[in-house]
């Protein structure tokens, strides 16, 4: 509409397209909650009060507050492209999400980025982007893409590219290595997200002083408080696996907490749709004693004002009519949720809606060297390195033990907790094979084994035995790429994920049951875990402390350098 038209309309000189009419209005500005009715023209509020409307809709005195917005999101971890993201989190009141696809663009490069621009687009989502920073992570993995400055400046002028993603290359930042300034220097004037987790003092000064804003891998109070010492947001995270959003809340006070966002970085099907979304998060910040309204700014005009987002956030004249209605203040649960002055969700279900048809064909991501691939481990000592699981968290430690030794190579301890853990190049069939320990993921027999391992994304898999392992690594190399549980030669269950190794073509309620399927093949076979297949994505990361595996080897992520199996 026409900017005169439109003020006419808010001077009450036109009618509204719509109103809506006996709301509670949360003011995310002031903090109060008024009784008034809402003006909507085409996507935009005009005015709250007294109107005249083409469509009114009576809420009843019900509260509505702005769309949800996720400050952090890997969609790939859902398992599902965006399409099928948004039809799982627009019914639980997330309006807008801001995604780093750094998941995918490891495994596919700007194709993979191209894809999920492409796929983001006519869904009742609002999806941004940030450009993935760091492609791949370190120089201790093999991924299937290398993205430089130069290839992500193409990026730049993407209308929903709004800067650069988690820069998880501290070292390379504090460090001043050149190709990690040349990429923020590429985006300077832009947002850029940071990742520095246990990161303090100088260090963490150096890290703040290359203008990265923000940080989401905080674990304690001690370290939120610093980074909000200096200057950055800090994004509080509820995952599958880092569920860190309880452990933080003690941060949260009138001075700090409007430099507090919410992210929900990687969460399964399940969690998304039995606990929810960002609203899930609300509710427990409220249940741990936030006040709600505090909550709900940090769901929304937090995020908004963080990401330059200024035509949302907020219930005001000129912002998007991006809104939730719900009625219970102390649990919110999403009733109605309205976008750009649309209704896309009621009850629970998302309103249906036309999606022109997108034949985006992707490369297969599956080229693995099978022929002299070896899970076998020769004795180089006694003392040998073990990755120690953490419950709730991707951080782990760094063990040592003695492992037992059998016909000359060294044995996984069930009975211990101890499994043999391997990770196998997918992407450009080098034959590179990285083989550890890990102590924590439960298994008492067979193997578990998925395509999804941050963020390189090569074949990790972690068993009791060697044929185990095998039969659930060729089983999701079958299908392109997936999860699976196997017992000796056979296959307990699978979920395949064929674009990317990282996404399923099928609906999030089929993904869902096939991901239940394996969660209960891994209880089977003794996990005691949550979720085994997510923790065992992060056993591969090698940016995350304190030791982790990639096809190259195992990595002590504080001195950032390959370390051997064997401690001398």
């Amino acid at each position: 509409m026409e900017l005169g038209d439109l003020i006419k309309v808010a001077r009450g000189d036109e009618p509204a397209d719509l109103l809506l009419k006996h709301a509670k209005v949360i003011n995310v500005f002031t903090g109060d909650i008024q009784e008034t009715h809402i003006a909507i023209v085409h996507s935009r509020i005009v005015g709250m009060g007294d109107y005249q409307a083409r469509e009114v809709v009576d809420l009843g005195g019900r509260y509505v507050c702005p769309g949800f917005i996720d400050a952090h999101v890997h969609i790939e971890s859902a398992m599902v492209p965006p399409s099928e993201f948004a039809r799982a989190v627009v019914p639980r009141g997330t309006t807008t999400v801001v995604a780093d696809p750094h998941e995918i663009a490891n495994v596919l490069g700007l194709e993979g980025i191209r894809y999920m621009l492409e796929m983001a687009k006519y869904n009742p989502l609002s999806i941004y982007f940030m450009a993935p920073s760091c492609v791949p992570s370190t120089e201790m993995e093999t991924t299937g893409a290398a993205l430089h400055w130069y290839d992500l400046q193409t990026l730049q002028h993407e209308p929903y590219v709004l800067g650069l993603g988690e820069m998880m290359n501290f070292p390379g930042v504090v460090n001043g290595m050149p190709e990690v300034l040349d990429k923020l220097r590429a985006f300077q004037g832009r947002v850029k997200d940071g990742h520095a987790p246990g990161l303090k003092h100088k260090s963490l000064m150096a890290y703040t002083a290359a203008n990265i804003g923000s940080d989401h891998e905080c674990t304690t109070v001690e370290e939120a408080r610093e980074k909000l010492g200096l200057g950055m947001f800090l994004f509080l995270r509820e995952a599958t696996n880092a569920r860190n959003l309880r452990d933080l809340l003690p941060v949260v006070n009138p001075h700090t907490s409007r430099r507090l966002c919410f992210c929900t970085d990687d969460r399964m099907p399940a969690d998304l749709l039995d606990e929810g979304h960002i609203d899930h998060m609300v509710r427990l910040a409220i249940a741990e004693g936030i006040d709600p309204v505090t909550a709900i700014r940090m769901a929304t005009l937090n995020p908004s004002e963080y990401f330059h987002l200024h035509d949302r956030g907020a219930i005001a004249p000129a912002r998007r009519a991006d809104l939730v209605v719900f009625s219970d203040l102390r649990a919110p649960r999403c009733e109605m949720a309205y976008r750009g002055g649309r209704l896309v969700a009621q009850d629970g279900q998302v309103i249906p809606w036309e999606r022109p048809q997108r034949h985006s064909v992707l490369r297969s991501s599956m080229n693995v060297d099978w022929s002299n691939l070896s899970l076998r481990i020769l004795p180089n000592g006694r003392q040998v390195r073990l990755i120690g699981l953490i419950p709730d968290q991707v951080i782990t430690e760094h063990l040592v033990e003695e492992l037992p030794i059998r016909e000359d190579e060294v044995m996984a301890a069930p009975s211990r907790d101890i499994l043999k853990l391997a990770v196998i190049e997918r992407h450009l069939a080098t034959g590179n094979v990285g083989l550890g320990f890990v102590k924590g993921l439960g298994l008492q027999k067979g193997a578990i084994a998925s395509t999804v391992a941050h963020d390189h994304h090569n074949i990790v898999v972690a068993g009791a035995d060697d044929e185990s392992m095998f039969t659930a690594v060729q089983a999701i190399a079958a299908t392109r790429g997936g999860m699976a549980a196997a017992y000796d030669g056979t296959v307990l269950a699978q979920l395949p994920l064929p674009i990317a190794g990282l996404m399923s073509d099928q609906p999030i309620e089929t993904v869902r049951r096939q991901v239940d399927e394996v969660l209960a093949a891994a209880k089977q076979l003794g996990s005691p875990l949550h979720d085994p297949f997510m923790a065992l994505s992060f056993l591969a990361l090698p940016v995350i402390p304190s030791l982790k595996l990639t096809d190259r080897g195992l990595v002590d992520v504080g001195k950032f350098q390959l370390v051997p199996l064997f401690a001398s």
